[in-house]
């Protein structure tokens, strides 16, 4: 994902080529110089001069011999990507999680923070300031941070414009919190486009530039990557599908507007519908629960078969896939990925979304757009955060790659 201009100086070109090269290896494991040189269309001293610097910084290692293109064999290059580590923090309203991954995306350490309630806002962000400056005290090899917050994100305030349920995040300004806080650089998305980074840097079924993450957790929000680059907008807020209308005359949103998406699918939406009257009693302990606890029930009960969970989840999958929909005509991705909480709830929703969509996307676009469920290892948006400071690696591998 790259928004950088061009290379205007050699030693622009040269971190740009080095660049090249690290996100190669990334994406293909091992190469060897000649089959680098040819994907790349670089010389073949040029790349041999690149690599080696890449390897005197410890970024790059030699492996053993591999067949290059049909030339006989050569010497293999593999990125180093457990020498170097990232730290992901994703922020959810009530879910609050931190998370250590090598540059690779592999998930070595994750911790979760008590459930956050909006008068613990303040108390949380320094408890999240102390847990990575304590990360960072007993790891040398992190080189960068990444963050991922809920949107829409106003990127250069550092500030939400509106927090569904939690408005107390809204307070918070995060490039003044955490933006020169620690001795290696944060980088700040929002959660859904974090999510779209992720999925494109680590999941091996994306195959190619056209990709929306469609994050359905304690808020909906949407990342789309289009060509191989982000979807912003010009203050940052871009694709917010959470905020967008299925109902004109439908439920108030905090947002100012009536019967936005977010109000009937996300996980608040999930855990107020099974307190609702027309479902008391079926949900025993629910008034206990965290959203998370609360879907997860549902996810549980509709799996054994329970007529009113089955019923429930059939709801929330129609109107995911109404979500679904919009994506479709709105931005006509090669893929779609549903993540986060709610695509915990498996096939059957994915089936019911599917269904949907086939009988109302524009049938010339629906059939060339793949649906699935996130299948990354670690939830896809702290993974995303994470893959916000991976990239940052990827894109200028010396200038933080000396920090480690």
């Amino acid at each position: 994902m790259h928004q950088n201009g061009p290379a205007s100086t050699p030693a622009a070109m040269s971190e740009l080529n080095q660049s090249r090269i690290v996100q190669c290896l990334h994406a293909d494991g091992v190469s060897s110089r000649a089959d680098i040189a040819r994907k790349l269309h670089l010389t073949a001293p040029a790349v041999g001069k690149l690599v080696g610097r890449l390897i005197d910084a410890g970024i790059v290692s030699e492996t053993g011999e591999v067949a290059s293109g049909g030339h006989g064999r050569s010497i293999g290059l593999r990125l180093n990507a457990k020498r170097y580590q990232v730290i992901g923090v994703k922020f959810a309203r009530s879910l609050v999680q931190i998370g250590v991954f090598d540059i690779g995306g592999h998930l070595l350490k994750m911790e979760e923070l008590p459930p956050v309630t909006d008068g613990d806002v303040e108390s949380c962000v320094h408890e999240v300031r102390r847990r990575i400056k304590t990360l960072l005290d007993r790891n040398p090899s992190i080189v960068a941070i990444g963050m991922a917050v809920p949107g829409p994100y106003l990127r250069e305030e550092g500030r939400i414009a509106v927090v569904t349920s939690m408005q107390g995040w809204r307070g918070v300004n995060f490039i003044e919190e955490f933006g020169r806080t620690f001795r290696v650089p944060t980088f700040i998305e929002q959660d859904a486009r974090a999510g779209a980074m992720a999925e494109a840097l680590f999941d091996t079924r994306i195959k190619g530039a056209n990709l929306a993450y469609y994050l359905v957790g304690e808020g909906v929000g949407l990342g789309v990557i289009d060509q191989d680059n982000l979807v912003n907008g010009s203050l940052g807020t871009a694709t917010e599908i959470g905020h967008v209308s299925i109902d004109m005359n439908g439920t108030t949103c905090e947002c100012g507007n009536r019967g936005c998406l977010e109000c009937y699918c996300s996980a608040v939406a999930i855990h107020t519908l099974m307190g609702g009257a027309d479902h008391r009693g079926h949900f025993p302990g629910l008034e206990a629960m965290t959203h998370k606890e609360a879907c997860n029930l549902l996810f549980d009960m509709a799996r054994q078969g329970e007529p009113t969970a089955v019923s429930l989840l059939d709801q929330v999958a129609d109107y995911v896939g109404y979500g679904c929909v919009t994506i479709v005509n709105a931005y006509n991705p090669a893929q779609i990925v549903i993540g986060d909480l709610v695509a915990q709830a498996g096939r059957p929703l994915l089936d019911r979304v599917r269904t949907l969509v086939a009988d109302r996307a524009l049938p010339q676009v629906r059939d060339h757009t793949e649906i699935l469920l996130s299948e990354l290892p670690a939830d896809a948006t702290l993974t995303g955060a994470a893959a916000v400071a991976a990239n940052q690696f990827l894109e200028h591998p010396s200038s933080l790659g000396g920090q480690g």
